[in-house]
């Protein structure tokens, strides 16, 4: 399994279209399965992109819930509003339907940010008020998040 961590500032088309970096399209490769899924972010304002194994494992995780308990059925269908399946037309773009988009914010400058086994797409101003936090901010969170992580689970 590969992951993806990089980030790059790309352009997106007046149509929806957005051409995938070089380098992202060559790591998609390897998954082998260039059907990527389109969806809307839980906490934020922004697009998560799933390559169709990794989408496959967290439709596994949903199909577990019992479907008899109001609550899971409320959530499924709000995790799984406005998905959408694309996949990379010859020129390495994906198309971003319209309903996507608006709920976005992406405009002409957006940032594809790796983050594991999927990747995110922003607007670019979003992203940078996004990550725009202090060092005292960041070290903080940093401790309260991989603080608890024993040495021996790292590796």
């Amino acid at each position: 399994m590969s992951y993806f961590f990089e980030t790059y500032e790309c352009k997106i088309d007046e149509k929806g279209r957005l051409k995938l970096p070089n380098a992202l399209s060559k790591k998609l490769q390897e998954h082998e399965d260039t059907t990527l899924v389109l969806k809307r972010s839980v906490f934020q304002k922004c697009l998560e992109v799933y390559p169709s194994g990794p989408w496959n494992k967290q439709m596994h995780k949903l199909n577990r819930l019992n479907r008899f308990v109001k609550k899971n059925t409320d959530f499924i269908r709000m995790f799984t509003a406005g998905v959408k399946s694309v996949e990379p037309d010859k020129a390495e773009r994906i198309l971003i339907p319209k309903d996507l988009k608006q709920f976005s914010g992406l405009q002409k400058d957006v940032v594809i940010s790796g983050v594991g086994e999927f990747f995110e797409i922003w607007n670019k101003e979003a992203y940078e008020e996004n990550i725009n936090i202090n060092e005292i901010e960041f070290a903080q969170l940093t401790e309260e998040v991989m603080g608890s992580i024993e040495a021996d689970e790292q590796n």
